[in-house]
């Protein structure tokens, strides 16, 4: 769970837990510790004294123990875009099962990310899942390890022992966004990216290239403009795009932020959506439904992917030797009222 500021008693001791139960420090140690060589009653009168006294055991001398914080770090691009709000449900909901703390860090830059992750070393996490930036990829590979695994979300990089891999199906999703406009009778398709990585390693790119040239279609990068994943350069893009290629009648967006921007770039324009201009974006987050008009996108299960991560990053712990296959989130198109 997040650390939260509940009122905890934490001025009671293992000593106190001792006094209470009638039994040694070291009897106590043993049960918060789960240690054998004790008797079922004792266990059960330690564990009665240290629930009457609301003892809450020192993380930092349990770990010296079990070699364990029970703590995993969570670094995400953008904590305010929603779809990182889901991906950090389903993080949380396993790790509160499993009795696990998470530190969450907003890493939105190569060196806010490195910062972040040597802070996480610092406090002696477990292991972290982290949306990277791009051009730390090589670095990252290096450091992850068996001893504190990461778990790398919608980057490719070579698994081994300490670094997995959670990765949505993106360029199919793409292929699909673009092969339903081509469907419906649109030739002239541009695409507002997210400036993640260089042009020809960006995952929604390749598969709207994909999909144009399978039809004949020749891909021109002009017709890609790039910048933030963010509503303002959705909305300033889409007047880039219209101004240098009037004939679009169509954009397929990197996400869904772009996407809204591009919904009131068309209306501040005097277009119509989707009668002059389909409007496509992608992940589906929770407020697409709510616009005007209700945004076609490109579905992934956001809360399945903070699940997958945090169970193949507990996973991992277990066997820290064992070098695990990539897990595939699937996408889904999913048409609403803008195309």
């Amino acid at each position: 769970m997040l650390i939260g500021c509940e009122e905890i008693a934490l001025s009671v001791t293992m000593r106190d837990v001792a006094k209470a139960a009638g039994v040694s420090i070291k009897t106590v140690s043993r049960v918060v510790n789960e240690q054998g060589e004790i008797t079922e009653e004792t266990r059960q009168r330690v564990l009665k004294a240290i629930e009457k006294l609301e003892y809450r055991p020192s993380k930092l001398a349990r770990a010296l123990v079990t070699r364990r914080t029970d703590t995993i770090g969570l670094l995400i691009g953008d904590i305010d875009n929603p779809y990182f709000a889901e991906v950090a449900l389903g993080v949380l909901d396993v790790t509160q099962e499993q009795e696990y703390d998470v530190f969450l860090c907003n890493t939105d830059t190569p060196v806010t990310e490195k910062r972040a992750l040597f802070s996480l070393v610092d406090h002696h996490v477990d292991g972290a899942i982290i949306y990277p930036t791009y051009n730390n990829l090589p670095w990252l590979k290096g450091f992850g390890n068996p001893t504190r695994p990461l778990v790398i979300v919608n980057a490719l990089i070579d698994p081994v022992p300490g670094i997995g891999l959670v990765l949505s199906k993106i360029a199919d999703g793409a292929k699909q966004a673009v092969n339903y406009l081509i469907k419906n009778g649109h030739t002239e398709i541009g695409m507002i990216a997210g400036e993640v990585a260089p042009l020809d390693l960006i995952n929604r790119v390749t598969g709207y290239r994909q999909a144009l040239e399978e039809h004949g279609i020749p891909f021109r990068e002009q017709r890609v403009i790039l910048g933030p994943p963010i509503i303002q350069h959705g909305f300033d893009a889409i007047k880039v795009l219209v101004e240098q290629e009037p004939q679009i009648t169509a954009v397929f967006c990197y996400n869904d932020l772009l996407a809204m921007g591009a919904l009131q770039g068309c209306k501040a324009l005097g277009l119509r959506v989707p009668e002059d201009c389909a409007i496509i974006g992608f992940d589906n987050i929770r407020y697409t439904e709510m616009v005007t008009p209700p945004l076609t996108t490109v579905h992934v299960d956001k809360y399945e992917i903070g699940v997958q991560a945090t169970g193949l990053l507990l996973d991992m712990l277990e066997e820290p030797q064992r070098v695990y296959p990539p897990i595939y989130i699937d996408a889904e198109l999913v048409i609403r009222e803008s195309t």
